[in-house]
């Protein structure tokens, strides 16, 4: 039995700390997410994430210490485990490392469209203008999200045609205003899409709405939504829900485990409204349940955007928020903070990073320790795994 056991995973979607041993193969050698943003802000205030050992993690990964000065003490007090993960996993997008944390990474790798236009298939396209009966495509490329939409967004208010586009990683995206074209009828776009790209192994379709009246006063909603594919096995979370245990989805979460082994979907975004919720299900998950929460503004509004300042001040406000949970946790809880892949802000283009992820693992009960470099993601899901006292899952080694 697991009895008084829960789990809580602080998902902070891109926070690399540098050092990945294959960052070369994706052209991303020196990328570091904390390291960069440190050197440009060393008054970055992060001191109850650095007393959980996130400095220490930080620089054994990288081989670099922070240069941060932080004159502040820290007001979070659970006695910690910390290390570092790198990533087997053969992309560095947010479908993979998640299902690596959750026991099934993805060796194989996705199918990739090309950054030029026309990106797509024409195959592709005129079933897609067909099956969502849409007039026909804008974009066709690679490109930044934010950027495509000024580019784009009037002519597509006109035409009534949505935009199209993708990047480094394995998606396909399509951009709509909510006013104009329709938030219900764009996410039919994209299921319609979803069905289509199966044979090109596609990780993600992503719904990308955004509203304004003119270029260069557009902007994206929080009513992102993603369609991923199927994990091609089951992971830590359908193996929880099996045993019967529960399975709490903060965020994105149940989007990126396309809506399998999750009990509870809570559907919320912005950093503010994603810690409300966390806290709020803190105070009422059962015994040997797991809640699971991805903070992506880290990603989605800092990292890609490559907008350092905005990262740190986010950083801040989480590490601020961070000390709340004592006000909730009891005995037999964990949290474990981490991230899947990173997204260093100070780095060419605006594509994620191959990095080393955080592993800070702390609770009342918890016996500090070291755990050095874990050698996959999937650490994690094995040690929650262990912890719930389900049967082990196929990849990685526990630390609890």
């Amino acid at each position: 039995m697991t009895n008084n056991r829960r789990v809580f995973v602080f998902m902070m979607d891109s926070f690399g700390i540098g050092g990945a041993p294959d960052a070369a193969q994706y052209a991303n050698q020196g990328a570091n997410t904390l390291g960069h943003i440190a050197k440009a802000f060393p008054q970055l205030e992060i001191p109850n994430l650095l007393s959980l050992g996130l400095g220490q993690a930080a620089a054994e990964a990288s081989g670099q210490s922070l240069a941060l000065s932080c004159p502040s003490k820290p007001t979070l007090n659970l006695p910690s485990k910390f290390g570092h993960a790198k990533e087997i996993s053969v992309d560095k997008d947010t479908v993979s490392g998640h299902w690596e944390m959750a026991g099934l990474p993805n060796l194989k790798g996705w199918g990739h469209f090309p950054p030029q236009y026309p990106s797509f298939p024409n195959e592709l396209i005129e079933q897609l203008i067909i099956d969502a009966h849409i007039p026909g495509i804008l974009g066709n490329k690679a490109a930044s999200g934010t950027v495509i939409i000024q580019e784009l967004g009037e002519e597509h208010i006109k035409m009534q045609k949505p935009i199209c586009y993708t990047s480094a990683d394995s998606c396909f995206q399509i951009a709509a205003h909510e006013k104009y074209f329709g938030l219900e009828r764009l996410y039919q776009v994209c299921e319609a899409a979803y069905k289509l790209v199966q044979p090109y192994r596609i990780g993600r379709i992503i719904a990308r709405p955004f509203v304004g009246e003119k270029s260069g006063e557009f902007v994206r909603t929080t009513n992102r939504r993603d369609y991923a594919a199927l994990p091609f096995g089951d992971t830590l979370l359908d193996k929880l829900v099996k045993a019967k245990h529960e399975v709490v989805a903060i965020g994105a979460i149940n989007d990126i485990y396309a809506h399998r082994g999750i009990t509870k979907p809570i559907r919320t975004a912005g950093l503010k409204d994603l810690w409300d919720a966390t806290l709020a299900e803190m105070k009422t998950a059962p015994n040997g349940s797991l809640v699971f929460v991805n903070f992506e503004d880290f990603d989605m509004l800092y990292g890609h955007r490559r907008d350092v300042q905005g990262y740190a001040k986010a950083l801040e406000y989480f590490d601020i928020r961070l000390p709340e949970v004592q006000n909730f946790i009891k005995s037999g809880d964990v949290i474990i903070i981490t991230a899947d892949h990173g997204n260093d802000p100070t780095y060419e283009g605006t594509d994620h990073t191959r990095e080393q992820v955080p592993v800070l693992v702390f609770g009342p009960d918890i016996k500090p320790e070291n755990l050095g470099q874990r050698k996959t993601y999937a650490d994690i899901g094995q040690s929650i795994a262990a912890y719930l006292q389900i049967e082990p899952l196929a990849y990685g080694e526990s630390f609890l």
